[in-house]
């Protein structure tokens, strides 16, 4: 029995915002309660009530996600079907799995959970009114229900709950176990997603990022059919609407550097852009929050002692209900979920009628050699597009130890992108010549050194970087053409000191420095034989060249 039969505080409220198109639809009966598209307020008061997690200082929901403190990248999967097959790049990202498995586990799943208290949200990803999906999200616990209310857009009025019918469907029970001999998984965990039934499975994981994420993964299959770029990104807008857009993996900064107070927030982290300017595709941030200071991060930071927010594994006395952002002992992964506009100056309706002059590509540099800017060519901006070379954060998925681990991430989130990166790049770069945008590469990882004996750059110069960039200052200084990578760095900035511009001047041996560079030129060429195949020669010719 999972239930005792009594009363909850939402119980007489549990059907009011109930669609007609209800659960059956999905194949479940025999359900014993369902909630229907509870407030924030309500989903609080039922997660408490069930002992899912605590309210904190300030009002936030604290709660601990378990064993699984980032996203089971390893255990992700595609359903392999006919309609499909022939679209998406199989291989690491894309795992594929078969129809009768899916079928299979999906059946176990629902009979699993007769009987059982499920919770729904009902909404959309995407803001652009041309672009939105309608999704829904079910889940067997109160504050994941919560968490999908704070990320996806909301119904326009309650009125529309009723007539709300999901192109997509995300049922996520992280009680219930894959069995790994039967289902044909590598664990118990598995993340699922099958376009054909519009349904995606998550289970045996607690960790609620794997909601947002596989929402994202289905955009970055359907948008590209539309001619829309769907992107891993942060982006902002100046005041006279110059777009910015902040690519990068989680760890980079696309987060904080995208929280500019002189600029208006589009969205923190997943983006379209399409011929009628940039949308977010979510309502809400997904922070990490490990270290935030009030100082550095002010508008972050507050929403960490705000009610509304969720706050994931961080560590908290439960005496004074205070919250410790300093302390990893849980994870480095530890993560704030709040609706977007906890943040002040965000655009109201996620979405502008504007189009990107600066893109930027962030990477954190572990080996200390990068350059903290540099000007990319179209052909150059695709390359690197395409490569998405970065170091991996400890704590960002399971499994990484404490020192940065370098990687290639195609389109700087090749766990998400469905299609061949070059479908994607071929997108980027067509948009960046119809709307004359300039690319960047930046580097907020090392300098100086390599990780341990460098430091990491000062985000103070790295912001003063990006003003540089963003009011048109760095356009008109000098540039010199990088000996190995061939774009081209700037030989000043105004406010930063011009060492800090010549990364080999920071460390104790030029000739260390020169070797440590050609070796990772040597990673770039090596990586990027795994997408020459599907890529023009022009974009290859386009990247390092061995000293």
């Amino acid at each position: 029995m999972k239930y005792l039969e009594f009363a909850t505080p939402a119980g007489k409220q549990a059907a009011d915002l109930k669609s007609d198109y209800g659960l059956k639809n999905h194949g479940f009966i025999e359900l014993d309660r369902v909630y229907w598209n509870l407030s924030t307020e309500a989903l609080v008061e039922e997660a408490i009530f069930r002992g899912e997690g605590h309210l904190v200082q300030g009002g936030p929901f604290i709660v601990s996600t378990g064993k699984h403190t980032a996203r089971a990248a390893a255990d992700k999967y595609v359903v392999q079907e006919h309609s499909t097959e022939s679209k998406i790049w199989w291989g690491e990202y894309n795992r594929p799995f078969s129809p009768e498995k899916f079928n299979g586990l999906w059946q176990r799943l629902q009979a699993y959970l007769q009987g059982a208290e499920l919770f729904v949200q009902d909404g959309y990803v995407g803001a652009d009114p041309h672009y939105r999906m309608p999704v829904r999200i079910i889940t067997d616990s109160a504050w994941q229900s919560h968490f999908a209310r704070n990320m996806f857009m909301p119904v326009d009025k309650q009125d529309d709950y009723k007539r709300h019918v999901p192109e997509f469907t995300v049922v996520a029970v992280p009680s219930f176990k894959a069995d790994p001999r039967i289902d044909g998984t590598r664990s118990e965990t598995a993340i699922i997603i099958n376009f054909a039934q519009r349904l995606a499975l998550i289970v045996d994981t607690s960790y609620a990022g794997e909601i947002k994420k596989t929402i994202f993964t289905v955009m970055n299959f359907l948008l590209p059919l539309q001619d829309v770029l769907a992107m891993h990104c942060s982006a902002n807008v100046g005041r006279d609407g110059d777009v910015a857009l902040f690519f990068g993996l989680s760890g980079t900064g696309k987060t904080t550097l995208s929280a500019d107070p002189n600029r208006k927030l589009i969205g923190d982290d997943e983006h379209g852009w399409s011929d009628e300017g940039v949308f977010n595709f979510e309502n809400g941030c997904y922070a990490k929050v490990i270290r935030l200071s009030a100082e550095h991060e002010p508008e972050i930071y507050g929403c960490t002692h705000r009610f509304g927010t969720i706050l994931e594994n961080v560590i908290w006395d439960p005496t004074t209900r205070r919250i410790d952002l300093n302390d990893d002992k849980n994870t480095e992964n530890t993560r704030a979920s709040y609706p977007l506009e906890f943040i002040p100056n965000v655009i109201p309706q996620k979405w502008v009628r504007n189009h990107p002059r600066n893109v930027i590509f962030l990477t954190c540099d572990a080996s200390g050699v990068l350059p903290p800017i540099a000007r990319l060519s179209p052909q150059q901006a695709m390359y690197h597009f395409i490569s998405g070379y970065t170091s991996k954060i400890a704590g960002t998925e399971m499994g990484l130890g404490i020192e940065p681990q370098i990687t290639f991430s195609s389109c700087f989130g090749a766990v998400f992108m469905v299609h061949h990166p070059f479908i994607y790049a071929q997108l980027l770069k067509q948009k960046l010549a119809k709307y004359g945008a300039t690319c960047w590469l930046v580097n907020t990882g090392w300098t100086g050194g390599p990780f341990g004996v460098g430091k990491r750059i000062s985000i103070r110069h790295t912001r003063q970087l990006l003003n540089a960039v963003l009011d048109g200052r760095l356009q008109a200084v000098k540039f010199r053409t990088d000996k190995l990578f061939g774009f081209e760095v700037p030989a000043s900035c105004p406010d930063v000191p011009q060492e800090v511009l010549d990364p080999s001047s920071t460390w104790g041996s030029k000739e260390e420095y020169w070797k440590r560079y050609d070796a990772l030129a040597a990673r770039y060429i090596e990586n990027f034989k795994l997408y020459k195949d599907g890529c023009p020669d022009e974009v290859a010719s386009a990247g390092p060249h061995r000293l």
